[in-house]
C-alpha cells in the first residue's frame, strides 16, 4: 500500500487541441509504463480509446491512468477540452489535487480554458502551467504568458493562486523545459513536468486513521466483473471484502461488500488486496453505485458533498421511428429499448437529463456535439429512433422566464469579418470584444442566445471557405427574446413511395439541391433536397419515363446527375426545423415532416 505523501493526483486541463492527451501519452510512455516493445507499437493518442474519439480527434470522457516516478505514484486524470463535454471534467477535478494547464503557444487562452481553470480554482487546487507547441511558426510565448496572468487575475480567488510555475514543452515531441530554450530542437524529455508534478503539486490532504470514506467519480462496466465505482479514497483504507455502507443522493442507506479493488498501472487495472488514503482506485461489488453517492464504513457511514454539475442547456425529442420504413433496419426499435439505454446511458453521463414525452423521450444535454455523440453511440449500437429540432432548456426566476446564453469566440481571416458579422447580426448576437491577433487574424467575441448557435458551424464554414475557428461557453441566462427568423430555404418533399429514379431526379436538381441519389427508397413526406426558394416544394422522385417503340432504350438511359449532398449526422440535426423530423437508423439517416400527410401539414401550418 502507497504511503499518501508519495501520491500526486493531478488533472491535465486545456481547450481542444492544445495538446491534453498527447502530453499524456508522452508521459505514459517516458515513464516506463511501457516495455520497449509496447512503446513502439502504441498507437497516438493512447487515452483516446473510443471510436467516436479516434474518428473525431478529441477526447469524450475523462480517463485515469497510473505511472510510477522514482518512488512516486502519480494517478492522471486526462479531461476532455470541448465545453459540451465540460459535465466530464466537473466530476472528474474531485480527484485531483493539483492541475496541469496545457496552453497552446500560438492560440493562448481560450473559452474552455478559463471555465476548467475556473473549476479548478473554486476546488482549490494547485495549478502548473505549461506552454505547449512552443515550435509552433507563429508561436507567441511572451503574449501567451501575458494572457494567462490575467486569466488567473481574473479567476483566483485567494492571492496564493497567483504564484504558479511556468513550463514550455513540445508534447508531440515529448519534450519539456523549465526555462525557454534557444534551441527547441535540441534533445530533451519530460523530467521537468516529472519534477514539477513531484514538487510543485500537493499531496492528497486525507486522514489515515479515520473510518473509510470514497466519494464514486467515475463507473465502468465489465461483463464479467460488473461494474467499477471510481473514486478518491478520501479517508481509511479499502480492504478486500470489507463490508461498506452506500449512501444515496436521496438519503437511502444500502449495505455492501467489496469484492475486489483494482489499482492502475498504465492502461491497466491491477487488482491489489488494500489501498490507502488519496489513493484512486476502481471497486467492484456495489452494483448501485452512481456516480456522486458516497461508499463509506458500514460502521460510521457518512456522505461526502455531492458533484454539483451545471445544467444543461439544449433538449431535443428522441423516441421510436414512426416512419414507414420502421423495423427494417435496427435491431431495437421499441420505446422501452431506447428507454432502458437512456436509463444506462445516465449513469455514466452527469450533464445528460432524461424526461419520458409520450411514447418517446426529451433528453437535455451540453450542447449540439454532446447530444450528436449520444445519437451516434445509440446508432452504432444497432438502435433505430428519430429525433427532433434542438430546443434550449429555459428557467424561471422571479416569474420571468431566461434562456441560456453563450459567449461565442469566433477567429477569422479579416477578409470574411463582413460575411460573419452579417450572419451574427441576423441571430441577434452582441459584439463584446474585437482585436487583431499577431498573426493578422480578427478575434472577435459575441454574447448570443444559445438557440442561436444551432446550425451556425456549419453556415460559417461555408461563408469562409472552411477557414473559421469558433468555440462557446455558457454565459448565464437572460429573459427569453422573440423567435429568431428562419434562416434556411424551403424542402423538397416526395410524394410517392418507391425508389429514385435518374429522370426524376434530373428534373428535381433544377429545383435545388439534392440530399438522395439515383436507387435510394424514399416515402410520402420524406425530404430529399433543398428548395431554392422560401416555401416547400412537394414533388415525385420516383417517376420513370415512359418508354416508346421510336425511342430506343439505350438512348434514353443517359442521364447526366450532379453528385447529391450526403449530410453528416450534424448537419442532418442543424438542417431540421420545428415541423420536422430526423430518422436515425445504423444504416441510414433519414429527413422528414413531423407529418407525412401533405393535408396533415397544412392543418398544422394553420393551427401556428
Amino acid at each position: 500500500m502507497t504511503d499518501h505523501k508519495y501520491i500526486r493526483n493531478i488533472a491535465i486541463i486545456a481547450h481542444v487541441d492544445h495538446g491534453k492527451t498527447t502530453m499524456v501519452d508522452g508521459l505514459l510512455k517516458q515513464s516506463k509504463t511501457f516495455r520497449d516493445n509496447q512503446a513502439e507499437m502504441s498507437q497516438e493518442l493512447i487515452m483516446d480509446s473510443g471510436d467516436q474519439e479516434h474518428e473525431r480527434g478529441i477526447t469524450i470522457t475523462a480517463k485515469q491512468t497510473s505511472i510510477y516516478h522514482g518512488d512516486y505514484k502519480i494517478n492522471i486524470i486526462d479531461t476532455p477540452g470541448h465545453a459540451d463535454f465540460s459535465g466530464e471534467v466537473e466530476r472528474t477535478l474531485n480527484m485531483a489535487d493539483g492541475v496541469l494547464l496545457v496552453v497552446d503557444a500560438q492560440e493562448g487562452p481560450m473559452p474552455q480554458t478559463k471555465f476548467v481553470l475556473s473549476k479548478a480554482l473554486e476546488l482549490g487546487l494547485k495549478p502548473v502551467v505549461i506552454v505547449n507547441k512552443i515550435d509552433k511558426p507563429s508561436r507567441r510565448i511572451d503574449e501567451v504568458i501575458d494572457e494567462v496572468a490575467d486569466l488567473f487575475l481574473e479567476l483566483a480567488i485567494d492571492d496564493s493562486q497567483l504564484h504558479y510555475p511556468v513550463y514550455f514543452a513540445i508534447g508531440r515531441d515529448g519534450k519539456a523545459w523549465s526555462e525557454l530554450p534557444d534551441n527547441p530542437s535540441e534533445h530533451a524529455d519530460l523530467t521537468p513536468i516529472f519534477d514539477a508534478i513531484i514538487n510543485d503539486i500537493p499531496a492528497p490532504t486525507v486522514e489515515t486513521d479515520k473510518p473509510f470514506q470514497l466519494l464514486v467519480t467515475s463507473l465502468q462496466y465489465d461483463s464479467f466483473l460488473g461494474k467499477y465505482a471510481i473514486g478518491r479514497i478520501s479517508r481509511g483504507a479499502a480492504k478486500r471484502g470489507m463490508a461498506v455502507m452506500l449512501m444515496k443522493r436521496d438519503g437511502r442507506q444500502v449495505s455492501a461488500r467489496v469484492e475486489k479493488i483494482f489499482s492502475y498501472r498504465g492502461l491497466i487495472r491491477e487488482e491489489i488486496d488494500e489501498a490507502g488514503a488519496g489513493d484512486i482506485v476502481a471497486l467492484t461489488g456495489i452494483g448501485d453505485a452512481h456516480i456522486g453517492e458516497t461508499i463509506a464504513d458500514k460502521e460510521s457511514p457518512e456522505a461526502l458533498p455531492v458533484i454539483d454539475i451545471e445544467a444543461p442547456t439544449l433538449s431535443m425529442y428522441l423516441g421510436p421511428n414512426t416512419s414507414p420504413l420502421k423495423g427494417k433496419e435496427g435491431d431495437f426499435t421499441t420505446s422501452r429499448q431506447i428507454g432502458d439505454r437512456l436509463k444506462k446511458e445516465l449513469e455514466t453521463n452527469v450533464s445528460l437529463r432524461v424526461e419520458e414525452d409520450g411514447i418517446g423521450y426529451v433528453v437535455s444535454g451540453r450542447g449540439e456535439l454532446h447530444l450528436s455523440v449520444l445519437i451516434e453511440a445509440l446508432r452504432r449500437e444497432g438502435y433505430e429512433f428519430e429525433v427532433g429540432r434542438p430546443q434550449v432548456v429555459t428557467i424561471e426566476e422571479d416569474g420571468v422566464v431566461k434562456e441560456p446564453i453563450e459567449e461565442l469566440l469566433i477567429e477569422v481571416a479579416p477578409e470574411f469579418l463582413g460575411a460573419v458579422s452579417q450572419e451574427l447580426g441576423t441571430r441577434r448576437a452582441t459584439l463584446s470584444k474585437q482585436e487583431q491577433t499577431s498573426t493578422g487574424t480578427m478575434r472577435t467575441t459575441y454574447i448570443l442566445p444559445t438557440r442561436a448557435l444551432i446550425g451556425l458551424r456549419n453556415v460559417l464554414l461555408t461563408a469562409t471557405k472552411g477557414t473559421v475557428i469558433m468555440n462557446s461557453l455558457p454565459h448565464g441566462y437572460q429573459p427569453i427574446g422573440s423567435r429568431l427568423q428562419k434562416t434556411r430555404n424551403g424542402a423538397l418533399i416526395a410524394t410517392e413511395a418507391g425508389t429514385t429514379t435518374p429522370y426524376a431526379l434530373e428534373a428535381a436538381e433544377a429545383r435545388g439541391e439534392l440530399y438522395v441519389g439515383p436507387g435510394t427508397t424514399v416515402y410520402p413526406g420524406m425530404i430529399v433536397g433543398l428548395y431554392n426558394r422560401y416555401e416547400d416544394l412537394e414533388l415525385n422522385v420516383c417517376r420513370a419515363k415512359q418508354l416508346t417503340n421510336i425511342r430506343s432504350s439505350s438512348s434514353d438511359g443517359a442521364v447526366q446527375l450532379t453528385p447529391y449532398t450526403e449530410l453528416s449526422l450534424e448537419q442532418c440535426i442543424d438542417f431540421i426545423e420545428d415541423d420536422e423530423l430526423l430518422e436515425v437508423t445504423p444504416k441510414n439517416l433519414r429527413l422528414r415532416k413531423r407529418f407525412l400527410d401533405p393535408n396533415e401539414r397544412k392543418r398544422a401550418a394553420k393551427q401556428k
